[in-house]
């Protein structure tokens, strides 16, 4: 309920004068960048993380970087393909309720053995850099 001057939604309140429209692509924009960041920095610290050990030899370093950099991408990459998964089933169901078990069994199914395919990845990846 809105009663006299107070703001309908957050971003008004947050920053009076401003679109809700305006706050949210300003937002996305810096959260985008900070996550590019972050991520970059994530990168080189697993490329060169080792750097300071006296006996690694850059080869090494670069390799356990870039594995442990696989492991990484192996686990992000497995959580958006069980998401995709959800949502398909979730889809497929508002579309069918009456096919509710049989979808469910299959998204459990298959999200059973990307996850296994990921583990996999991760503990490979993982006994590469060590």
């Amino acid at each position: 309920m809105v009663e006299g001057n107070t703001p309908r939604t957050y971003a008004a309140a947050l920053f009076p004068g401003t679109s809700a429209t305006r706050f949210r692509k300003v937002l996305g924009t810096r959260m985008k960048t900070t996550t590019k960041n972050v991520l970059i920095a994530s990168g080189l610290i697993a490329l060169f993380g080792t750097a300071a050990h006296a006996q690694a030899t850059p080869i090494d370093t670069i390799g356990k970087g870039l594995a442990a950099m696989g492991a990484g991408l192996a686990a992000i990459g497995a959580g958006l393909g069980i998401g995709l998964i959800g949502k398909g089933a979730v889809e497929s169901i508002a579309r069918q309720p009456e096919a509710a078990g049989p979808i469910g069994t299959n998204m459990i199914l298959t999200a059973a053995l990307v996850e296994g395919a990921a583990l996999f990845a991760v503990v490979v990846g993982l006994l590469a850099a060590l």
